[in-house]
Formats: structure tokens, sequence, C-alpha cells
């Protein structure tokens, strides 16, 4: 068990903040946009090569397609929270980016060649992905010293993925996955309103300095550490986003089967969001990161040498909620810590881009030219050993005590 929390000091730039009376956390307002975003992307990963099927893409068109997901999260997050950054009106920034979404994602909507799709599919991507770095940098100036209670708010994206991932493969099954745009528009309208409803807690603003304070902050050894760590840890799960499935139909598992194992990695999930407060009271966020990324290396090995065992992929399963939700708790409290006030959005941006951005498109890539070795499993190892060289980082330098020890 590692040790209890000692204080942590890195070195920040001067900030200057307005001393406002303490507010009541607008949980529900918050809760709502994570459950509607959430929501459009429980409809989106599972179900949108369908729906590029049904529009009579090809394979290969369609992986191209899904690509540009994953490409434009390497610089749509970075240049939308630098623009609010900058601003002295942030919040716009959110409300537009999610208008901007809504109006893209209606593009889908207009009968055009499918040649067409790949513009509206550039432009959609780009503001889908750019605005919930910043939203998570709001949640953040709400909590304040109580970023602890992050899963509470947080959990309820993961509610709204469960729920729709469930209610739409019915309808799709039903009516067809032609019909997933239309399903997908009133989501994204919730999730408008929610963005207007929505703002920050209060008015915090850098010096002129603001982007030599971040870069200075940036290049602390525990803080580069940390994206790095990060970026191994998204780079370890490219096979499963890409070829998990396909891996499970290659051992005979049935569809429903499949099924069962993603619902059981996200019902973990939201009980870790729960639960995750009390860890944060106690320990570190960096000893959770830590442990985190050490049950990313065991699942990935584990679905490497046993894939057709069931148990053993139950319970592989299961750890999604270290992997991911606890790794994404401990990730947001960690950026909390080293990018204060008005620096957090540009922290966040730098996150998204750089882990699940840059991390989630190479992964991808290099998951491609290593299925073609052992049935997919050399794939798996090598993502074991990518979250190995990740925790072994984030152990080195992550936790104030061993900070502490270096230091003297």
């Amino acid at each position: 068990m590692p040790p209890p929390l000692p204080a942590q000091r890195l070195q920040r730039p001067a900030m200057t903040s307005v001393a406002l009376p303490a507010q009541t956390v607008p949980t529900a307002r918050l809760s709502s946009f994570y459950f509607f975003y959430y929501a459009a992307l429980g409809a989106f990963t599972p179900y949108w090569s369908l729906y590029l099927q049904s529009r009579e893409m090809s394979v290969t068109a369609i992986s191209v397609m899904m690509s540009l997901w994953y490409a434009t999260r390497v610089v749509a997050p970075s240049t939308w929270t630098s623009l609010a950054a900058v601003s002295p009106h942030p919040i716009r920034w959110l409300r537009v980016g999610c208008v901007l979404t809504i109006a893209c994602f209606a593009g889908f909507l207009v009968p055009a060649p499918p040649w067409t799709l790949y513009a509206v599919m550039i432009a959609f991507c780009f503001f889908y992905n750019a605005v919930m770095p910043q939203f998570e940098s709001i949640t953040l100036t709400h909590l304040g010293a109580d970023s602890h209670r992050y899963g509470m708010i947080r959990v309820w994206g993961s509610l709204g993925f469960i729920i729709v991932v469930t209610l739409f493969g019915w309808l799709i099954e039903k009516h067809g996955a032609g019909k997933l745009p239309w399903l997908m528009l009133p989501l994204f309208a919730l999730l408008t309103g929610s963005a207007f409803l929505n703002r920050y807690a209060r008015n915090i603003t850098a010096r002129s300095q603001h982007e030599a304070g971040f870069w200075s902050i940036v290049r602390q050894k525990p803080v580069m550490a940390f994206f790095i760590a990060a970026f191994l840890e998204q780079l370890s799960f490219g096979p499963y986003y890409t070829f998990f499935s396909l891996y499970m139909d290659q051992h005979g598992y049935s569809t429903s089967l499949l099924g069962l194992m993603w619902t059981v990695g996200v019902v973990f999930e939201v009980a870790v969001f729960f639960m995750i407060a009390r860890f944060f009271r106690r320990w570190d966020a960096s000893w959770l990161l830590i442990i985190s990324m050490g049950s990313a290396v065991l699942r990935w090995w584990a679905t490497a040498l046993w894939p057709e065992n069931l148990p053993v992929m139950l319970v592989a399963q299961t750890t999604h909620c270290l992997g991911f939700a606890a790794f994404f708790a401990s990730a947001m409290q960690l950026l909390a810590r080293y990018f204060p006030g008005n620096l957090n959005g540009h922290g966040q941006g730098l996150f998204y881009g750089f882990s699940s951005g840059l991390g989630g498109v190479l992964g991808a890539l290099i998951a491609g030219q290593l299925w073609q070795f052992g049935d997919g499993r050399l794939a798996f190892i090598v993502g074991g050993c990518f979250a190995l060289l990740g925790t072994l980082i984030a152990w080195y330098w992550l936790p104030p005590s061993r900070q502490a020890r270096r230091m003297r």
C-alpha cells in the first residue's frame, strides 16, 4: 500500500485570482454535460461504422473515416483550450464549440455524394473533440480543493454511455443504421443546451506571462513524466480500441458474449467513479495512477495469452475500471495540481491532444502493423510492454514521497 499523502510543492507561475465567497457546486448542471456528451459517444463509437456501411462506403473508406476521429484529437483539444485560455470570455468558446458540433453533424442528414462525408467528418470530429477538455477545466474550477469529488460528477458520463449503447443497439436492429444521425441529433441538441447552462465558477486571470508560465510547468520533470506515462498508457490501448471485437470473434465468441464483455468494463467503471473519492482523501493520486497503469499491463498480457478462457477474459475486462476510470480520475487530480487556475484548460488540452490524440493514433497504427503476427497476440503483448514502461516512469517520478527523497 502506498504511503499516506505528503505535502507536495511544484514551482508555479504567479497567478492572480478574484477572491469570491465559497459557492455550491452545480452538480446537476455539470453532470448533465458529461451525460449527454458521453451518451452521444455511446452511439458514435460502436455504431458509426455501421452507419457508414449503410451509406455504401467500403471497408477501407470506413477505416479512413474513423481514423479522422483520432487525428482531430491531436490538434482540436489544445487549439480550443488555448483560445479559451487567452479569451476574456472563455465560456463562449465552449458554447460556440457545441453549436458548431451540432451544425457540422447536421451535414450527415443531407443527401450528398459519399466523398463529401470526409469534410463533414473532419469538421464534426474537430469540434466534438475540442469541447470536452475545456469542460473538464470548468468542472475543476467548481470543485477547487474538493477535486476528489470529480468521480461523482464524471460517473454520469459513463451512465449516459451505457444507456445509449444499449438502447440504440435495439433501435438500430429494428430500424437500421441509416437512422443513426437522426437518433443522435437530439443528444447533441441537449449537449448544446447544457453548455449554455454551465459557466466557470469564478473569474481567474493569468498575468501577461501566461504562455511562458504554462511551459515552465510542463518542463518540470514530474510533469513531463506524467505526460509521457499518459501517452504510453493510451498507446497500450491501441489493440483494444481497434481490434478487440475482431480478436474475440476470431476466438469463437458470440456477439452477445462480446456485448457482455464491453458492458462489464463500463459497469465496473461506474462503480470506481462512485468510490474513488475515498481513495483520494487518504492517498495521493499518483499512486492510483501507477496502480491503474500496472493493471493495464496484466490485462493486455492476459488477453494475449488466454483469449479462449472466458473467466479470465471477464476478469480482464473488469480491470477496465482501473485502466480507464481510475487512470482518468487520477489524471484529473494531477492536472488540477500541476496547472492551477486559468492554466488548467491549457493543461487539459495538452493532455487530451498528446495522450488520447497522438497516443490513440499511433496505438492504432502500431496495432495494425503487428496484427498479422500471432493472430493479434503480439499486438496485445506489445501493448502490455508500453503500459509497463509508462508504469515504471510514473513510479519513479510522480509520487511526492519519491520526489522528496531525490531532493535530499
